[in-house]
């Protein structure tokens, strides 16, 4: 591939060349979901953005050269409060949520990470990280917490780059008197009766469980090192999060960055409004897969760039909705398209496009010309942006079945012409119906019935 990727880095504000810091492992982390309630239309934003990141880097480096790490928080207050609201069990909680979770983010067909690592199974880490914060002077115990010293690190605000009243008012300060400084952060804290809690690092006797920030740190660590290339998530977790998390992981390593490009995509809006649950406009992902398949929702997400904020209209939805079919309907007038597409055949023009910082509507634009030139290259390269086109084909096929009680029939009767004409030896009758059939998403087999006599049979691709 000729094109040179670039992606905007929040820290520096610039757009700058990638350059991995081995070609051999490139190393993503994105943050994953806190496992409390099903997920809603704005927390697919960065799953969908930063699965089109994955797909290109596989394009241009190799599938087995890059690493995806993308985590599950199973422990938070949130988490706490709600299963004691339904009264239930957090692990039951934790694991009916996270099914549901997978559910929806396989139907948007998002590519599941090289490791999921969940931060239940991660806590002997953090306490070791704890420890090493405490004993290199970033981190001081008080009242049973553990925190960490934000003075302490020349460092801090480098990625937020805001103001000390900036981040006293975005850090949702607890007032707490044991505390050195406001913006100080828990790394540690006690756990309450029937609270999960573990053995406390830094000599506490009581038993804890780990504060937020922490646990992104060592599950990073983990399975991608202490640096590594792309750290990824909204632009909400840019400040505390990935602020917190970057100065903890260099307080204890001692290195100038954790990764090499912090990578933040836009706020989403509902309508025109914040979404939230009292303006009535709270849509969960299953909520819109409701409405529309995943291909759709993935395109109608991508149709604005991920930096810029968002808004979720019906019409959005319509627009990609729209697009899709006569994508899908260009496609249908392809022969053999293979499945799954090849790579190889990807528009040099659609890779460009997202190879500066992921220029999806740019990208989107240039398979709108591909569709009405008819295009090969249009499968194959929708196919990068995770769109499957022989799969939306499918789906408009079966859609039309199911819209139309004669459409069983009319096939029906099109795969019995076709039969009778090659019993007849008319065979460009019979190829010409074969591909009336492949147009309208139907795949015909033929074969042999127990007669020995020959037979057809078909279905919906």
């Amino acid at each position: 591939m000729d094109a040179q990727l670039n992606l905007y880095d929040t820290k520096t504000r610039q757009k700058r060349v990638f350059i991995p810091l081995d070609v051999g492992n490139v190393r993503v982390y994105v943050c994953g979901p806190t496992v409390y309630d099903r997920a809603h239309i704005g927390n697919a934003r960065p799953f969908i953005v930063f699965d089109v990141l994955i797909r290109l880097l596989r394009h241009v480096y190799g599938a087995g050269h890059v690493t995806y790490v993308r985590n599950i928080t199973d422990i938070d207050d949130k988490i706490n409060t709600r299963a004691k609201d339904r009264g239930i069990a957090i692990g039951e909680l934790t694991r009916d949520t996270i099914a549901d979770f997978h559910d929806d983010i396989d139907a948007l067909h998002c590519l599941r990470p090289t490791q999921e690592p969940r931060a239940t199974d991660y806590v002997a880490q953090m306490r070791r990280l704890i420890d090493r914060l405490v004993e290199r002077g970033h981190a001081y115990v008080a009242d049973d917490h553990v925190l960490f010293a934000v003075n302490s690190l020349p460092a801090y605000g480098e990625l937020s780059r805001r103001s000390l009243d900036e981040m006293l008012a975005g850090a949702r300060i607890d007032v707490a008197p044991y505390k050195r400084d406001g913006l100080d952060f828990v790394l540690w804290k006690p756990s309450r009766d029937g609270e999960p809690a573990w053995p406390s690092p830094a000599g506490i006797e009581a038993e804890g469980r780990p504060g937020w920030h922490i646990e992104c740190s060592a599950m990073a660590a983990a399975h991608l090192g202490e640096r590594f290339d792309i750290h990824g998530g909204g632009i909400d977790l840019a400040f505390p999060h990935h602020e917190n998390e970057r100065a903890q992981t260099l307080a204890a390593t001692g290195a100038d960055e954790m990764a090499s490009f912090w990578m933040h995509n836009g706020f989403l809006q509902v309508e025109g409004r914040k979404m939230s649950k009292s303006e009535g406009n709270f849509i969960t992902i299953r909520d819109a897969l409701d409405v529309a398949p995943g291909d759709t929702l993935r395109l109608a997400m991508l149709m604005t760039h991920y930096r810029q904020p968002i808004d979720w209209t019906a019409k959005r939805v319509a627009d990609a909705t729209v697009l899709l079919r006569g994508w899908a309907a260009s496609i249908g007038d392809l022969p053999d398209a293979p499945d799954p597409p090849n790579a190889a055949e990807a528009d040099r023009n659609v890779l460009a496009a997202l190879c500066d910082d992921l220029n999806t509507p740019l990208a989107i634009a240039r398979l709108g010309e591909l569709a009405k030139a008819g295009d090969r290259a249009l499968y194959a390269s929708a196919a990068v942006m995770g769109i499957d086109l022989m799969r939306v084909r499918a789906q408009e096929a079966e859609r039309t079945a199911a819209g139309d009680p004669d459409a069983v029939a009319t096939v029906d009767k099109l795969v019995a012409e076709r039969l009778a004409a090659k019993a007849e030896r008319r065979f460009a009758d019979a190829d010409a119906i074969r591909d009336q059939l492949a147009k309208m998403g139907v795949a015909v087999k033929d074969g042999k019935g127990s007669d020995g006599a020959p037979t057809s049979t078909w279905e919906f691709t």
